[in-house]
């Protein structure tokens, strides 16, 4: 009597799936090499673990995993390997692009003399140059602004303080007077002038 057929879901323990995963990968890859001796082809088997772990197995009659992949691309018309060397290239490009523009602007900024310019082109310069001053302008009353509010903070609080001894001393020579009339500074008020 046979086994009966199981139903092929994910395995919940995960110590019986990580062994369950070696004994699979093992038999795989025995089948893949089997397949690749026996028929005479060439074959690329890659692997990735739960971990992120690549295992691969690439048929001794191909050189490198780069020639496979080449004749997948050829015969597919897609393109699944790329040079890094050609993404930095085009990346560098972008670049060199973009600091000549910047260059460019920068050399528009500058009027020169020596250059004749269109009226178009000198009208752009203006309207550049007004959007750059507005800017600045903006910027520069923001700052004044926050610095006219800090000032106000510290002027209101010295006269709250100004305001607080004037009291206390009103309050002083109104009890002192109560007392009898003595003008000294009495009953705690102590009035600093900044001396030791």
């Amino acid at each position: 009597m046979g086994r009966g057929r199981s139903e092929i879901k994910r395995i919940e323990n995960p110590t019986q799936r990580q062994s369950t995963f070696y004994k699979r990968r093992d038999g795989l890859f025995k089948k893949a090499r089997e397949l690749s001796v026996l028929c005479d082809v060439d074959l690329l088997l890659l692997l990735f673990s739960t971990s992120g772990k690549l295992y691969h197995y690439l048929s001794p009659t191909v050189p490198s995993v780069k020639d496979l992949v080449e004749r997948y691309e050829a015969a597919t018309h897609t393109k699944v390997w790329t040079d890094i060397r050609q993404e930095r290239r085009a990346e560098l490009e972008k670049v060199e692009q973009m600091c000549e523009l910047m260059e460019k602007e920068l050399r528009f900024m500058t009027v020169d003399d020596g250059e004749k310019y269109t009226v178009p082109s000198l009208e752009l310069l203006e309207h550049n140059l007004e959007a750059a001053m507005h800017k600045v302008r903006s910027e520069k009353d923001r700052k004044i602004g926050g610095e006219i509010t800090y000032l106000e903070n510290i002027i209101r609080g010295r006269q709250e303080e100004r305001y607080g001894l004037c009291d206390k001393l009103a309050h002083s020579q109104a009890l002192n007077n109560e007392e009898g009339g003595s003008t000294s500074l009495s009953n705690g008020l102590e009035l600093k002038l900044g001396f030791n």
